[in-house]
């Protein structure tokens, strides 16, 4: 007999934080929208600067053995610049997503230790949005670098 009292109460106890929760989540007002007179972020004109019209540049970096390269360097800048505005490293598959803005072309350069370094050009004024990139490393002649 108190082993089902137990069992009851564990069971009412579920029941009412069940129910407190979707409570909680229904009760629960959006938040504000921000003002219009504070912008998140602006561009250079003073307009508000939006990722809906960015450029993608995703894609995959493999080994010279064709096995996905997880942690490797990424770095982009604009062509002609000497400066990287954006770096990253691929995930645990080798993979890699970054959003740059529309209209330039990009450099990017690659880099993992012991594979000589990659570099190439993205075009980022098509239509489409996005490019995907692949890369396979090949190990430095002569040793590490």
């Amino acid at each position: 007999m108190p082993v089902r009292w137990l069992v009851a109460l564990w069971s009412a106890a579920l029941l009412v934080s069940l129910s407190a929760a979707r409570a909680s989540t229904q009760d629960s007002a959006p938040a504000p929208a921000q003002s219009s007179s504070t912008p998140a972020t602006s561009s250079e004109n003073g307009q508000r600067y939006s990722h809906a019209n960015d450029f993608l540049i995703r894609g995959t970096v493999f080994t010279s053995h064709a096995i996905s390269f997880p942690g490797v360097q990424l770095r982009i800048r604009r062509s002609g610049e000497k400066k990287f505005r954006w770096e990253d490293r691929t995930n645990s598959r080798g993979e890699f997503a970054i959003r740059v803005p529309q209209g330039s072309q990009y450099e990017m350069v690659v880099r993992a230790r012991g594979f000589a370094d990659q570099a190439k050009t993205i075009d980022a004024h098509s239509g489409a949005g996005q490019d995907n990139v692949v890369f396979r490393m090949e190990p430095v002649k002569g040793g590490r670098k």
